[in-house]
C-alpha cells in the first residue's frame, strides 16, 4: 500500500486534533473528488514500518485525539490487508485513549458486509477497531458545505462501536 500524505495536526477530518493518513488507491472516482491524485494505487510513498512508527510517534501528545484514515480509499480490499495489522498495533499501544475514524466511499451496510463488493477476510476485524465510520461516496449533486465531517448529504457519520454492539446503524451525534 502507498500513501499520499500524513497530516500531523488535522481538525477537519474528525473531532479534535488528529493525525490523518491519506492512503492511495480508490476505484470510486467520485466527480469533483477533493483528492483525485490518490485514486492511483501507486501514488505517493510506500507505507512501511517506518511510516507506522512515525504515525505512532505523532499520536503520542495528549492533545491528539486520534487517527483518521482517508484517501484514496482505506477499504479497497488491498488497503484493508495492510491497514488491519497497523490499526491493531495502534489499538494495542493506545488502548482506548485515542479514537479512530475512517472515511470510505463504500456504503457500510451494503458494501462492507459479507457478500459486499469490498468485503474481505479483514473487513469485520478492521471495522471492529474503528470508532467512527463516515460512509458513502461523495455525490456532487448532494454537496453541502454546512455538513460536519462529510461532503455530501448521502454520507453518514456512523458510531461504529454502537452499530456493531446493537446490530443496527447508529449515527454519531456531533
Amino acid at each position: 500500500m502507498n500513501y499520499g500524505n500524513i497530516k500531523n495536526t488535522d481538525i477537519a477530518n474528525g473531532e479534535g486534533v488528529r493525525v490523518t493518513l491519506f492512503v492511495s488507491g480508490c476505484t470510486h472516482h467520485c466527480k469533483n473528488c477533493f483528492n483525485p491524485e490518490t485514486w492511483d494505487f501507486n501514488y505517493g510513498t510506500a507505507f512501511t514500518e517506518e511510516t507506522e512508527n512515525k504515525i505512532i510517534e505523532l499520536l503520542k501528545p495528549t492533545y491528539i485525539k486520534g487517527l483518521t484514515l482517508l484517501g484514496g480509499e482505506p477499504f479497497e480490499p488491498q488497503n484493508q490487508k495492510t491497514l488491519l495489522p497497523f490499526i491493531k498495533k495502534i489499538r494495542e499501544i493506545y488502548k482506548d485513549t485515542k479514537n479512530i475514524w475512517s472515511y470510505t466511499g463504500y456504503v457500510y451496510d451494503k458494501d462492507l458486509v459479507k457478500g459486499g463488493r469490498a468485503y474481505t477476510d479483514c473487513t469485520d476485524e478492521l471495522l471492529s477497531l474503528i470508532d467512527i465510520l463516515v460512509d458513502g461516496p461523495f455525490i456532487e449533486a448532494k454537496k453541502n458545505i454546512m455538513l460536519k465531517f462529510r461532503g455530501s448529504s448521502n454520507q453518514r457519520v456512523i458510531d461504529l462501536k454502537n452499530t456493531l454492539k446493537l446490530g443496527k446503524i447508529c449515527l454519531y451525534m456531533q
